[in-house]
């Protein structure tokens, strides 16, 4: 660190804040396996674990969490939510072998007046009172002042006096949060610089949320105006639209505010947050800044061309920094710069006449919506430089599939052979088998022999979903002679029937 930076202290609050994400409940095996990810991999300051009294589950979780911690020399790091409440909250933690509460408290005058129906006077005895007991157990307190920007939009006065009486006591740090997520970036930054230089012994963090979608501009606002830490969650889990999100923060912090730096490991943010996700089943949005799937994903042809031309696309937000990679997505807006980066990234080279048909095929597949990834280039190529070598004498021009409850599957069938157009309606055990009969009808009449068809072998890319591409195998044996033929679609039984007609040609 240069000598004229400053520590930012980073407190992840994912299981305290993050978990009142409407339908998120962590187990307590779960609680301390992101705990000790944000502690050991992650490399945060601090974190915030759980609200104290709240069940006995959060009990439970919270003394594994604590034993670990003791144990691996991280119990100062680990911070509980605790209520104005006598000697309840403290006598919990106490038991739940914890050492830093963060005390919640009322940082706006119509909070206090409304919701506890008490004088400032009778707040600050009551917190002045836990915090003495606090004190006296060897806990240490930081303060939370709930809905202090709205204190400051409406209530300044009581603000600058719950501060100049918090001064006063033996805390260790000031939480200021927005609450309701109301605060817009350029408030942020002069209420903190109405209060940071005031009083400049004291450590403020700043805890934001996104109501607004605003969350990391006021982020940058508070450290810019003197904040010493920040509160952040994973994946930007929290009530409502959530907090503010630990990845983003950290990017924004590392590429653009170059007098301060955090402990954090941008190399281990994507990992935790894919945990978070599992865990939680809180979805990540795939265009989620740093973490989501598809934010290192060019799609766009000209992109790719760009790339390959002195990096003309890439900014500061290379996937390397967050142990990812940068992708090429394969779909109608592909153009052949897109392709050959995939292809070289598989160790594959085409001539120019293959990769315009293998460019072609993909467009093709992005029109029908169909999606197409890295995987599934081998199975493309093959399909393709397999049909190159067919010379094309049997066309299926048109079929109709059928499948009904408790009735035969059937097809209607037209095919071209030779310039002879059939038609032929067949049913069968299933949809390919009524083609294959359609099939055999129409070529007795031309008093041709089919080939035996011996095995039949689906499969998908690695990775592959209901709409990714199937290539179907099948064996055939012709006169005593085995082959094999191929077909490539998103629809099993079209996949087959491409495969069957790759059959007839070569017969």
């Amino acid at each position: 660190m240069s000598q004229l930076q400053r520590h930012i202290e980073i407190m992840d609050t994912t299981l305290r804040d993050g978990e009142q994400t409407s339908g998120v409940s962590f187990s307590s095996s779960e609680k301390l396996t992101i705990a000790q990810l944000l502690l050991t991999e992650v490399k945060v300051d601090r974190i915030e674990i759980a609200s104290a009294r709240v069940s006995e589950g959060e009990f439970k979780a919270v003394k594994k969490i604590t034993e670990w911690a003791t144990a691996n020399g991280f119990i100062d790091k680990i911070e509980v939510l605790t209520f104005v409440d006598g000697t309840t909250s403290v006598d919990w933690m106490i038991e739940a072998g914890a050492k830093v509460m963060n005390l919640l408290t009322k940082g706006s005058l119509n909070h206090l007046t409304y919701q506890l129906k008490k004088t400032p006077e009778q707040h600050f005895k009551e917190v002045a009172e836990v915090i003495a007991y606090a004190a006296k157990n060897g806990i240490e307190t930081n303060v939370y002042l709930e809905d202090w920007s709205n204190g400051m939009r409406h209530s300044q006065e009581y603000v600058f006096q719950y501060l100049d009486f918090l001064a006063m006591q033996p805390v260790k740090r000031i939480l200021l949060p927005d609450t309701l997520g109301v605060l817009i970036p350029s408030e942020t930054r002069k209420y903190l610089d109405a209060i940071v230089p005031k009083y400049p012994n004291i450590h403020f963090d700043f805890h934001a949320h996104n109501d607004y979608d605003l969350s990391i501009a006021n982020v940058l606002e508070a450290v810019n105006a003197g904040v010493k830490g920040l509160h952040l969650t994973i994946n930007g889990m929290g009530e409502r639209a959530g907090n503010a999100p630990l990845a983003s923060t950290i990017a924004v912090l590392n590429d653009y505010v170059k007098d301060v730096q955090t402990s954090v490991e941008e190399k281990s943010l994507y990992s935790v947050s894919k945990l978070v996700e599992t865990f939680s089943g809180f979805r990540i949005p795939v265009n989620k800044p740093v973490v989501g799937e598809n934010v290192f994903t060019q799609t766009a042809g000209i992109h790719a061309d760009g790339d390959k031309k002195n990096n003309l696309y890439f900014n500061d937000l290379m996937p390397e920094r967050f142990g990812r990679q940068r992708k090429y997505a394969l779909g109608k807006t592909s153009g052949k710069a897109n392709i050959e980066n995939n292809l070289q990234q598989l160790g594959i080279r085409l001539s120019d006449e293959d990769l315009k048909k293998v460019t072609q095929k993909i467009i093709e597949l992005g029109d029908r919506k169909e999606v197409v990834t890295q995987s599934d280039l081998p199975y493309i190529i093959s399909d393709i430089l397999d049909s190159n070598t067919i010379e094309q004498k049997v066309h299926i021009k048109n079929y109709v599939l059928t499948h009904s409850k408790d009735l035969r599957p059937s097809v209607t069938l037209r095919i071209d052979v030779d310039g002879e157009e059939f038609e032929e309606h067949a049913q069968g055990d299933g949809q390919y088998d009524a083609f294959m009969n359609a099939l055999k009808a129409i070529y007795s009449k031309k008093k041709l022999i089919l080939p035996v068809l011996t095995d039949y072998a689906v499969r998908i890319p690695p990775g592959g979903k209901s709409d990714a591409l199937c290539e179907t195998i099948i064996t055939w044996d012709f006169s005593g002679k085995e082959f094999k033929t191929r077909g490539l679609d998103s629809d099993q039984t079209v996949s087959a029937i491409k495969a069957t007609q790759k059959m007839l040609n070569l017969i």
